[in-house]
């Protein structure tokens, strides 16, 4: 059987590897009982020369398939773990019995505390162990010395937000000003990023008479939309949302404004949906996500931020088909899991978003024949619970600390 994986790994291509300019990364959720394995996705981030990749679990065996690739992870501590590794001794337990081992051989870079924990369906009972784990863990890393090379951080929904539009003027909803701003203050002291889940589809769908679509896909011919208050012109909504974040930042705890950067931990656009949910189609999804690769491709910040290069992870590798909600949330992946694509993208990542030991550099090119009250605004987004993505296997982070 050893014989048999090595011969295995040996055939692969090379995944691609993660180097500073490589800014581009994709979520690989994993709900579903009829995905490919690990080694299969393997691949498809090789074809796509994607080196960054976002888990929501920290499963030992999905750690240990990303081994020795080049692969710069971001690995997720599940809500259901958050009490657990919320005291000094718990997350003690979890870093070393789950993430230590993976190292160095498996590229962890972030570790992210729970997933849209304010907004949550169970945000009341999962908020008060948010920040305690976010700094338990942290510790845990300082005390094994791994600290600089693990972030800890966590990743809010755009719901956080009182209003966005238009970005000089967005603020955080005063109800998750108590949580937000020690949480603030952690990221400056610690140097982690203020994650957010991004997603222009759903302001799109919400109000498809008072947003522009070409606006909401990011297309490169808009004319873009003025900040009234600021002077800023923004091409498109995703660096809207993200500059609304900036501002929001700024008003809460200004001093972690200068410190602090944002990046956008999800985004992406269905390629399908129920008959109410507007413009969830192959061909926009095909629009959006290409735009997203030309985006980031092209290095440039936000235009409140030009000097940092937006940062951002598409969501998702695959379709997922065990996921809760509408129709559009099992049809958000470029890859159906049998590892076909799901619609044709085009566009071509440049060659340093990813290299490979091989030398075999990706081409980033998928070809296929095929609110509430809280979250109003120009740049709202869909409903707390919409994006929820915790893969609800066993608890192997519990095992380790029970």
């Amino acid at each position: 059987m050893p014989l048999l994986l090595l011969l295995l790994a040996l055939l692969l291509p090379a995944a691609p590897e993660a180097t500073p300019s490589a800014l581009l990364g994709i979520n690989y959720g994993r709900v579903g009982n009829n995905l490919p394995p690990t080694t299969s996705a393997l691949q498809l981030l090789a074809g796509l020369g994607v080196g960054r990749v976002r888990l929501y679990d920290a499963d030992p065996a999905t750690l240990r398939s990303f081994a020795n690739t080049g692969v710069e992870l971001v690995v997720g501590v599940p809500d259901e773990c958050l009490a657990a590794v919320s005291t000094p001794s718990g997350a003690s337990s979890w870093v070393r019995s789950v993430i230590q081992p993976a190292l160095p051989a498996t590229k962890i870079a972030v570790l992210t505390v729970g997933n849209e924990v304010l907004t949550g369906a169970n945000s009341s009972a999962l908020t008060p162990s948010l920040l305690p784990a976010m700094q338990c863990i942290h510790d845990a890393l300082v005390q094994l010395g791994l600290d600089k090379q693990v972030a800890v951080t966590t990743a809010h929904n755009l719901g956080v937000l009182a209003t966005s539009y238009p970005p000089s003027s967005a603020y955080f909803r005063k109800d998750v000003l108590p949580v937000l701003c020690p949480i603030l203050d952690f990221h400056a002291r610690t140097g982690s990023p203020f994650l957010v889940n991004a997603y222009p589809y759903f302001a799109y769908a919400e109000d498809p008479a008072g947003v522009e679509l070409e606006y909401a896909l990011l297309e490169p011919g808009h004319g873009g939309v003025p900040d009234p208050s600021s002077g800023l012109r923004y091409p498109n909504m995703l660096v809207a949302q993200v500059d609304a974040v900036y501002h929001a930042i700024a008003a809460a705890n200004r001093a972690a404004a200068r410190a602090v950067e944002v990046r956008v931990s999800e985004t992406g656009w269905p390629s399908a949906g129920d008959g109410n949910e507007t413009g969830a189609t192959p061909r926009n999804a095909a629009r959006y996500n290409g735009n997203v690769m030309r985006l980031v491709g092209e290095g440039k910040g936000t235009p409140l931020r030009p000097d940092g290069a937006l940062r951002v992870y598409m969501f998702a590798l695959f379709n997922e088909n065990m996921k809760p909600g509408p129709l559009s949330e099992r049809n958000y992946g470029l890859f159906k899991p049998d590892g076909t694509p799901v619609y044709e993208l085009s566009y071509r990542l440049p060659k340093d978003n990813a290299t490979t030991s091989s030398g075999a550099g990706g081409t980033g090119s998928i070809a296929g024949s095929g609110g509430g009250p809280q979250n109003n605004g120009y740049y709202s987004i869909s409903a707390p619970s919409a994006k929820a993505n915790v893969v609800r296997a066993p608890l192997f982070a519990l095992l380790a600390v029970v």
